[in-house]
C-alpha cells in the first residue's frame, strides 16, 4: 500500500471514530437536555445556532488555512474539540451542555475545509472521486456505529452521563490516528485547475441541488405524523439510509473518476424522486433514494471542488462550498417545512431547484 493510500485510510478512520463520538452524542443529546429542563424552543435555537456556525464559519477557516498555511493546526485543533463531547458527562447544567455541543460544532468548522484540502492534495493519483467516496463511506460507518454503541450502553442499564463518558474512547482513538495520518501525509504534484470550469457556477449548482433535497428529519416527521412506521423502526431506517449513503459514495466516486463531471447529473435527477417517493408514493424507497443522493453529495460534489480549485486555494474553496451547502440545508428545511402537507408542491419545489442546479452545472462546466 503506497503512502497516499495509507494516508487516506488513516484520515478516513479518524473521521470514523470522530463521527462515532459526535453522532453517538447527537442520538441522545436532545433527550438528555429534556431531562435537564431545557425548553423545546431553546433546544432548537441553540442547536440550530451550532449547525449554522459549523457551516458559516468554514468560509473564514478555509481562507485562514490557505492564507497562513494552517492546515494541520486547524485539523488538530478541530478534532481536539471533539473532547467537549465526553465532558458533557460532568456538566451540571443544560447551559454548559449546550455550550459543549456548540464547541464541537465549531471544531468541525475549523477542521473540515483543511481536511478536505489535504485529502485532495494527497490523493489525486488515487482518483479524487474514489478518495472522497472511501472517506465518506467510512465517515458514515462511524455515524452508524456511534448511535448503536449508545443504544447498547443504555440497554445495559447505564444512564446518559455514562453514555457520554464512554464516547471519550473513540475521541482519543481519533486523535491518535490523526497523528499517524500526519506522518503518512505527502502532497502530490498537482495538475492545473480544470480550465473552463466556473467555481461560482459550481457553487450555485451545489446550492440549488442541496436546497431541493428534503432532510431525513422531515421524512421522519412525515412518517411519525402519518403513522407510516413504528417509532422504534425510524432509527433503524436511518441506519439503512446511512448504509446506502456509504455504498453509493464509493460507487459514485468510481463513476466520477471515469466520467468526470457528467456523473454529477445524477444528483439533480434523483433528488426529486427522493422527495416524490418519501412524501407521496413509497416512503421506504424514498429513504433509500435520500441516502443515495446524500452519498453523492458528500463524495462526488466534494471531488468536483477538489478538481476545480487551484492547489493554493483548496481550503478556501472547500470552506465556501460547505457554507453554501449549509445555506442549502437552511433553504430546504424552511421550504419543505412551509410546504409540508402539500406533497405536490413539495415535489414541484424540488424539481424547480434541481432544474436550476442542472442549468448551472451545464452552463460553464464542460462535460
Amino acid at each position: 500500500m503506497n503512502k497516499a493510500y495509507r494516508f487516506l485510510i488513516l484520515i478516513s478512520l479518524v473521521s470514523l471514530f470522530a463521527d462515532m463520538s459526535y453522532e453517538g452524542a447527537r442520538s441522545i443529546s436532545g433527550a438528555y437536555l429534556a431531562t435537564l429542563g431545557v425548553s423545546a424552543f431553546l433546544l432548537g435555537l441553540f442547536l440550530g445556532l451550532g449547525e449554522f456556525l459549523s457551516y458559516g464559519l468554514r468560509i473564514f477557516s478555509g481562507y485562514l488555512t490557505d492564507r497562513f498555511s494552517l492546515h494541520w493546526l486547524m485539523i488538530f485543533l478541530g478534532y481536539a474539540m471533539i473532547l467537549s463531547i465526553p465532558l458533557i458527562s460532568i456538566a451540571n447544567s443544560w447551559e454548559i451542555v449546550i455550550l459543549l455541543l456548540i464547541l464541537e460544532r465549531l471544531g468541525k468548522a475549523l477542521r473540515t475545509p483543511a481536511k478536505d484540502a489535504m485529502i485532495s492534495l494527497a490523493t489525486s493519483k488515487i482518483g479524487l472521486g474514489k478518495a472522497f467516496g472511501i472517506h465518506e463511506a467510512m465517515d458514515q460507518i462511524g455515524a452508524i456505529i456511534g448511535p448503536l454503541l449508545i443504544s447498547f450502553i443504555l440497554f445495559l442499564g447505564y444512564g446518559y452521563r455514562e453514555s457520554f463518558s464512554i464516547l471519550l474512547i473513540p475521541a482519543i482513538i481519533a486523535l491518535i490516528l490523526l497523528y499517524f495520518a500526519k506522518m503518512e501525509y505527502k502532497e502530490e504534484v498537482q495538475g492545473k485547475a480544470r480550465i473552463g470550469v466556473s467555481l461560482h457556477s459550481y457553487m450555485l449548482f451545489a446550492l440549488f441541488s442541496t436546497s431541493g433535497l428534503a432532510s431525513f428529519q422531515m421524512i421522519a416527521f412525515h412518517a411519525e405524523s402519518n403513522r407510516l412506521m413504528s417509532p422504534e423502526l425510524i432509527p433503524l431506517i436511518y441506519s439503512i439510509a446511512m448504509a446506502t449513503d456509504a455504498i453509493v459514495a464509493i460507487a459514485a466516486g468510481r463513476l466520477f473518476d471515469r466520467f468526470g463531471f457528467k456523473s454529477l447529473f445524477l444528483i439533480p435527477l434523483l433528488t426529486p424522486l427522493s422527495v416524490a417517493f418519501s412524501f407521496y408514493f413509497n416512503i421506504f424507497i424514498g429513504i433509500l433514494l435520500f441516502g443515495a443522493v446524500l452519498g453523492m453529495q458528500e463524495s462526488i460534489m466534494r471531488a468536483g471542488v477538489a478538481e476545480i480549485a487551484p492547489a493554493q486555494k483548496k481550503a478556501t474553496a472547500f470552506g465556501t462550498f460547505n457554507a453554501v451547502v449549509g445555506l442549502g440545508f437552511l433553504i430546504s428545511g424552511t421550504a419543505f417545512g412551509f410546504l409540508y402537507g402539500q406533497p405536490e408542491l413539495m415535489i414541484l419545489f424540488s424539481i424547480s431547484c434541481e432544474v436550476l442546479a442542472l442549468l448551472f452545472l451545464k452552463k460553464d462546466i464542460k462535460v
